[in-house]
């Protein structure tokens, strides 16, 4: 029997000719990930391993991007925890405000990961880079502390689904609609614990930005991680970050997979996840009328440049309506720049949206977008539970940019056909 792509990284990181599903092994690491949340608590956990030092100063991240910039002074004490430990072990991706970035966008942009890497974070969406062609996947902050000190995780191999995907998407169709889709066919644990793994002729039409948003939220799915093959779009992505060497991993034709799925991309429509699950989908036409008080347009899912265009072409020389909020958030620092460059900052502005510094904020109701009792909020981010976004009697609505930015001028859940002609 073959291997997936996914077991023949973990293969070569093992120091394996050939891995199977369910087997354990010990794999080395490539790059180890901490945010402000996480990292304090794994610094705990290291400081108790009695280790002199981390395994490699240039193979950890640390990235302050979820209550910052610093919301209150317990948001600031966990900042202050990690930029300590940083400049103790002269961390060299160490990354707060000012130069920060949602640390899933970060990461692919500063060049910090590559196809053929194994990468843990303790953040469950750094399932992420598995567009890059890298097997990654969140870990517990225990794990991150393991890793950081001896540059190793232990990991079950997953089985894996194979998707294939074919045709070219319809107007208003992203990655999100299509993981939307995905999550809705399967259910959040229909993939629990394996490796979601893209192919066919269709990957060809989704960019990276797709890709993306769709490895990212794998997760949403129970997947233990997703990933796409390298093909040209990915390796020139590559170039243009990063300096590091990559290394392609193909899977076998004789590669063994749980199950197979064959999603038309032309068939699909814009899609919507209702509370209180992401599986809980409906296609647009089916979505009926929902009145809404807030959208925000970011996250790690969806706070890209093509994210910021799309949703600026849906709401340029419009305004969102009396009553709602719109939150904007570009993912990082060069990308708000870019963004404030193309002229979209001002769009959004003009249309009466906020524009925030990067920050996960909203996302995970920590601040910059918390919802009050009964509200309702459409959402680029990647999870709708109970209370995500803050009060727990309030809903979010995931959805991808386009509707997101329409549903803002409306005041509804919203096709951007209705917006734009």
């Amino acid at each position: 029997m073959g291997m997936t792509m996914t077991q023949k990284i973990l293969a070569a990181h093992c120091g394996l000719e050939k891995v199977e599903a369910g087997q354990l092994i010990e794999a080395d690491l490539d790059l180890v990930l901490g945010n402000d949340v996480t990292a304090p608590v794994a610094i705990g956990e290291m400081k108790k391993m009695n280790v002199d030092g981390v395994f490699d100063k240039d193979k950890i991240a640390i990235v302050l991007d979820h209550f910052t910039p610093n919301k209150d002074i317990k948001s600031a004490e966990l900042c202050m925890c990690a930029k300590k430990f940083s400049q103790e072990h002269d961390i060299t991706n160490f990354f707060e405000t000012g130069e920060v970035g949602i640390e899933h966008a970060l990461l692919p942009e500063k060049g910090l990961v590559v196809a053929g890497d194994v990468v843990i974070g303790a953040d469950s969406h750094t399932c992420t880079y598995g567009a890059l062609g890298a097997f990654s996947t969140g870990v517990g902050s225990t794990d991150m502390a393991a890793g950081m000190a001896t540059g190793k995780a232990w990991f079950k191999v997953p089985s894996a689904i194979k998707f294939n995907l074919t045709g070219v998407p319809a107007k208003w169709i992203s990655g999100k609609d299509i993981i939307l889709h995905i999550i809705g066919l399967i259910g959040v644990d229909g993939a629990l614990y394996k490796s979601m793994e893209f192919v066919g002729d269709g990957v060809a039409h989704l960019s990276m930005d797709d890709r993306f948003a769709m490895a990212n939220m794998a997760i949403e799915a129970g997947g233990k991680n997703g990933i796409f093959p390298v093909d040209d779009k990915t390796i020139e992505y590559m170039k243009e970050h990063s300096v590091r060497d990559f290394k392609v991993y193909e899977a076998d034709e004789d590669a063994v997979y749980d199950e197979e799925y064959t999603i038309d991309l032309s068939a699909l429509k814009p899609t919507v996840a209702f509370p209180h699950l992401p599986e809980n989908t409906r296609t647009i036409d089916e979505v009926g009328e929902v009145v809404i008080d807030q959208v925000v347009i970011g996250s790690c899912t969806n706070g890209r440049m093509e994210d910021l265009r799309i949703a600026a072409k849906v709401m340029e020389g419009k305004h969102v309506k009396k009553g709602v909020r719109c939150i904007v958030i570009p993912a990082t620092q060069k990308i708000y720049l870019q963004a404030m460059e193309e002229g979209l900052l001002k769009i959004f502005i003009e249309a009466g949206a906020a524009v925030s510094t990067p920050t996960c904020g909203p996302c995970l109701g920590g601040h910059m977008g918390i919802l009050a009792k009964g509200e309702r909020a459409v959402a680029t981010t990647n999870r709708n539970f109970v209370g995500r976004m803050g009060h727990p009697e309030s809903e979010v609505y995931l959805a991808s940019p386009a509707v997101a930015a329409a549903s803002a001028i409306t005041g509804k859940i919203s096709c951007p056909c209705e917006v734009v002609e």
